[in-house]
């Protein structure tokens, strides 16, 4: 009995022994690793994890309190995704932050102005502890910055506005709507009248498309100028497309060689929007008559001119500083799920319905990415990862593409608004790099997505923008005269603007010598203006030179004027 009791005892005590609780490493989270199903997708592999979606439930999390302002604009789409709705919900990615943002929607630039300057000075005031964020157009930020900062500039310099950071870009939907003889011949928009909002961003891409093509443009809408592309202001713009459909006329001097003259009226031949309003002017909407036209240029084309730059004053970023910084990481993450799987696109797409009151959700999904109608291109957006917004603002070494697209539009406007726009703030007191670039360091994991990247064409077989400019050459030699580099600066910056067009360098000369010697010379020289391009950062598969000797000749080789005009580089914008 004593043995068969210390058997049974041994029996126990081994099955015990062998199922007794153990140490165990801890389970791994291998995170939800998903097939990226967006034609833009920015993650793949194992980078490919989707994060669940945030729920509706309001996030109650006692953080950093934002407005956001901004516009119908679905380069916004990332932010409005990783708030969660119109106010922070529970789980998404601003709660995980610590923020607490409200969503509001602003169409109206003037008005939002106003209300950032107000804000800043009940902030300074210790009126209020809580944040303002703007979100609107990169290429009208000169003047955007100047009114908000002349307005308290009392305040001292901590409280100007800055831009502290870019979520997207236009893809397509801004643009130029008109008759197809525009697009066909740009010389035409001589005479021709523009609707659009004054120094706003949509206007910004006729005026570039005007400059690109030589023509020149008036900006006093009580003028017209025959010779001259012509503006008229609106509003906003879903009120400038119901002008332009309805053939608006206004009464206006003429002006010629200085002078006013007798009144004339005009209508509006052309219109510079954005989706929806170009589908309210091409397609039309609910209650809406189209007067039609076509994409004369877009950023489809002028890829770079604006992205969707976030702005706020100096004292409340540096008073968050780690909050602000916790945003952008947010919103690269956000970027990235957009970009990459489809279900997310599409709730992000129904929040911005959502919080705009605007359309619904099959309309934005419909238009996000763009589609072709005829002989428009209606909608076309897109939302940046981290990589993209450290390749738009250099912080990686590579060139600063936002930096040459301000310069540009910081030059146009202060062409045409001369003493209006005096004291607009340089380019390093307008952008503060530190949040983002704290970001890029901190974070690599985000640098992981793909960047947006354009595709070029071997050769440009159609045009859309055309210029002839004098550069000096020592004699009888393919050597710039340093003279020239200001010049050939100026090419480069309007070409990182036009980031969706390649680049056509093409070389001439004059009939004297021989046209052997002639081709071999025009070729070297539209190599060298090649190189230079090459050296300030543009990309090889970007441009294209060739030389034509002295085929095509612009004026009277039996002229010494003559000659001279024909000795010339033509700087083209195509695909």
């Amino acid at each position: 009995m004593l043995l068969l009791l210390v058997g049974v005892g041994i029996f126990f005590g081994a099955k015990w022994w062998l199922n007794r609780p153990k140490t165990v490493a801890a389970s791994q989270e291998l995170g939800n690793v998903s097939i990226p199903d967006v034609p833009e997708a920015s993650l793949s592999g194992n980078n490919a994890v989707k994060l669940p979606l945030p729920g509706d439930e309001a996030a109650l999390n006692g953080g950093l309190r934002i407005d956001h302002y901004e516009m119908t604009w679905a380069a916004q789409t990332s932010f409005n995704y990783a708030n969660g709705g119109e106010r922070t919900t529970k789980g998404s990615l601003f709660d995980k932050a610590g923020l607490d943002v409200k969503v509001i929607r602003q169409d109206d630039d003037s008005k939002s102005q106003q209300m950032m300057a107000k804000w800043i000075k009940d902030y300074h005031d210790g009126v209020t502890k809580d944040g303002m964020i703007i979100t609107d157009m990169g290429s009208q930020m000169d003047s955007y910055l100047k009114t908000i900062n002349d307005l308290v500039q009392p305040l001292g310099p901590e409280y100007q506005t800055v831009i502290f950071g870019a979520i997207g870009k236009s893809y397509g939907e801004d643009q130029l709507i008109g008759d197809i003889k525009y697009k066909n011949d740009p010389k035409l928009l001589r005479g021709a009248v523009l609707r659009g909002v004054r120094l706003g961003g949509d206007i910004d891409i006729a005026l570039k498309f005007a400059g690109d093509n030589g023509v020149p443009v008036n900006q006093d809408e009580k003028l017209y100028d025959a010779n001259a592309l012509n503006l008229s202001y609106g509003s906003d713009f879903l009120s400038v497309v119901n002008d332009y459909n309805s053939n608006q006329k206004e009464t206006r001097k003429i002006v010629k060689n200085g002078k006013t003259g007798a009144d004339t009226t005009v209508g509006f031949d052309l219109v510079a929007t954005w989706t929806p309003g170009d589908v309210n002017a091409i397609v039309g909407a609910e209650g809406v008559t189209p007067r039609g036209g076509c994409t004369i240029i877009s950023t489809r084309q002028y890829t770079s001119i604006m992205p969707a730059v976030m702005i706020s004053c100096r004292k409340f970023l540096n008073d968050n500083n780690t909050r602000i910084q916790d945003m952008l990481a947010a919103l690269a993450q956000a970027g990235d799920q957009v970009r990459t799987f489809e279900d997310v696109k599409e709730f992000a797409l129904g929040l911005d319905a959502k919080i705009w009151n605007e359309k619904d959700k099959a309309y934005w999904m419909k238009y996000y990415n763009g589609l072709q109608q005829g002989n428009a291109h209606l909608g076309g957006s897109m939302v940046y990862n981290l990589k993209d917004v450290s390749n738009e603002f250099g912080l990686q070494g590579a060139s600063d593409i936002y930096k040459e697209v301000y310069n540009t539009f910081k030059d146009i406007h202060g062409r045409l608004y001369g003493k209006e726009l005096e004291g607009v703030p340089d380019y390093l007191k307008a952008v503060d790099k530190s949040y983002m670039a704290a970001v890029v360091a901190n974070h690599p994991e985000l640098l992981e997505g793909k960047a947006l990247v354009t595709q070029y064409a071997d050769k440009i077989t159609t045009k859309v923008a055309s210029k002839n400019v004098q550069i000096n050459f020592e004699t009888g030699s393919a050597k710039i005269n340093p003279s020239s580099f200001p010049m050939l600066d100026d090419i480069f910056t309007n070409a990182v603007s036009a980031e969706g067009l390649k680049v056509g360098v093409y070389g001439y000369t004059d009939n004297v010598g021989s046209p052997d010697k002639n081709q071999v010379l025009s070729e070297a020289r539209a190599e060298s203006v090649k190189q230079y391009l090459l050296s300030k950062g543009l990309s090889a598969d970007r441009i294209e030179s060739k030389g034509f000797g002295e085929q095509r000749p612009v004026a009277d080789n039996g002229t010494a004027e003559g000659r001279a005009q024909n000795r010339r580089v033509e700087i083209a914008l195509g695909n």
